[in-house]
Formats: structure tokens, C-alpha cells, sequence
């Protein structure tokens, strides 16, 4: 089973993710973050099929996907690939 982390602190509420689901599972809180920002959610986490579109569209890098057991992140911050 997939699972979605989203960093809420980070992310800027540009909706990319929600559109990038092709399952339609993450929508908008009704909460602001700490930047005033509405954050992307996950709605039905049981549908997720891992696919990473979503972490992979985020400008903010705020989505992590982990699925099947693996942890998969394609960008790292500078000081994180060193």
C-alpha cells in the first residue's frame, strides 16, 4: 500500500498536486499553514496508487510517496545530496 507525506509548512497551495492525481485523492484543507497558505491533503489515502505524480509536480518539494515498502524522493535539498 502507497502512503503520501505532505509537508504542509512547505507547501504554497498551488493546487499542481491535486491536478497531477490522476485518482483524485488530495484536495485543498480548510486550514492555513504557518505562511497563510490552505495546504494539499490527502482525502482517501486507500486509493493512492503510487504512482508519484504528485510529489513529482510539486514546485515545493513538500510531497514524499512511499510505496511498496520503498521510500521514493527524486529531488534532494543541496545540503541532503552531499
Amino acid at each position: 500500500m502507497s502512503r503520501i507525506r505532505i509537508m504542509t509548512e512547505r507547501c504554497k497551495g498551488c493546487e499542481t498536486c491535486n491536478v497531477a492525481c490522476p485518482v483524485g485523492i488530495l484536495k485543498m484543507s480548510e486550514s492555513l499553514n504557518a505562511q497563510g497558505y490552505h495546504y494539499s491533503m490527502v482525502d482517501d489515502p486507500s486509493r493512492c496508487l503510487g504512482c508519484r505524480l504528485c510529489a513529482i509536480s510539486c514546485p515545493d518539494l513538500a510531497i514524499e510517496v512511499f510505496a511498496e515498502g520503498a521510500h521514493y524522493r527524486f529531488f534532494a535539498y543541496e545540503s541532503e545530496s552531499r
